[in-house]
């Protein structure tokens, strides 16, 4: 049902409802807060958990519909089928473990578009708790130890027009030298280190030209993941000074990455063993709501949730059922682990 529901980024009142009214079945309270974000809470223990999970998705219709034990459907796996795996998780945890432990589901809004409402009202809102699991996918043996950061840029050069049989450079021409110049400053840091996460990534988002016959005008729009050691703040000083064209600096997240050898981390570990699997650690190149966290909470963090990460935004989205059985057993295990 949750699946069938449209949550487009800045349109999840709908899902957030639904939401809540299966919450409030179990939750000793369920409500919708000042951001959309669905809340559900339960427990009354001295550990203070969160589990966060966005509940937007990008466009883009897919009919529902379950194949050869797969469910099709937009946000199936990035992210509302983790975020309903912690709400079929939690349903299960019994007086024992809500004795230990008090935990805050968050359905949270706007993850898709960068401006990560639902997180940011939470840092504003709510007390800082002990731990925290982001809802994405990893897999259902897998947890998420750390995200890269993320810095864009908008680039833009503006010139008097000439004509094209004249000596100089196009506005065109100009932006293109300044992204080989930044592209090229990435390749030479990168070659300290093979491992992607520890790599300054960087792409050409967006670039076009034009002129009205008295200027002409090039944009573009650069796309950086930035690795632990470097901070968007420091990214910025580094394009001023190698770059001479019109700068703005857009949405920007510092990487994170967490101990895997904290005690949530532990918990996972064991709860997948439990059900015996092996776990596996993973590093992700993208950004989440983690990285929005980790700007002002230092605390313990991890992602969890069933399904391919690959699948994300794709036209075929689709959520393996058995998968996603196992994770609401392992997530509701590794909770009892706390």
């Amino acid at each position: 049902k949750l699946i069938s529901i449209a949550s487009v980024s800045k349109n999840e009142a709908e899902a957030a409802s639904f939401l809540v009214a299966e919450m409030v079945s179990f939750c000793d309270e369920a409500f919708i807060d000042k951001a959309g974000n669905a809340i559900g809470k339960l427990g009354r223990g001295e550990l203070k958990v969160f589990f966060l999970g966005h509940i937007d998705t990008v466009p883009g219709h897919i009919d529902v519909e379950v194949v050869d034990g797969n469910l099709y459907g937009r946000g199936s796996v990035d992210a509302k089928g983790s975020f309903a795996t912690a709400v079929m998780a939690a349903k299960r945890l019994d007086n024992e473990v809500l004795d230990k432990i008090t935990l805050t589901l968050i359905g949270a809004v706007e993850e898709e578009i960068g401006s990560s409402k639902g997180a940011r009202y939470v840092l504003e809102a709510y007390e800082q708790p002990d731990l925290i699991i982001i809802g994405e996918p990893s897999s259902f043996d897998a947890i998420t130890l750390g995200y890269k950061g993320r810095l864009i840029v908008h680039l833009e050069i503006e010139k008097d027009n000439f004509h094209s049989a004249g000596k100089d450079t196009t506005a065109a021409e100009d932006l293109v030298e300044s992204w080989n110049i930044l592209a090229n400053d990435a390749k030479e840091y990168n070659q300290k280190s093979p491992k992607i996460f520890e790599q300054l990534q960087i792409s050409l988002q967006e670039f076009n030209s034009y002129s009205d016959g008295l200027s002409q005008r090039a944009k573009a729009v650069v796309g950086y993941r930035l690795p632990l050691d470097i901070s968007p703040s420091d990214l910025k000083k580094k394009i001023k000074s190698l770059l001479n064209c019109n700068i703005e600096f857009k949405s920007s997240e510092i990487a994170y990455r967490s101990d895997r050898n904290s005690k949530l981390a532990g918990a996972f570990r064991r709860a997948i063993r439990e059900h015996g699997f092996k776990p596996r650690l993973k590093l992700k190149t993208g950004t989440s709501d983690m990285n929005v966290i980790a700007s002002t909470w230092k605390l313990a963090m991890l992602a969890y949730g069933p399904g391919d990460s690959a699948l994300d935004h794709r036209p075929d989205e689709h959520l393996n059922i058995e998968e996603y059985k196992k994770a609401i057993a392992i997530l509701a295990s590794a909770l009892k682990n706390l």
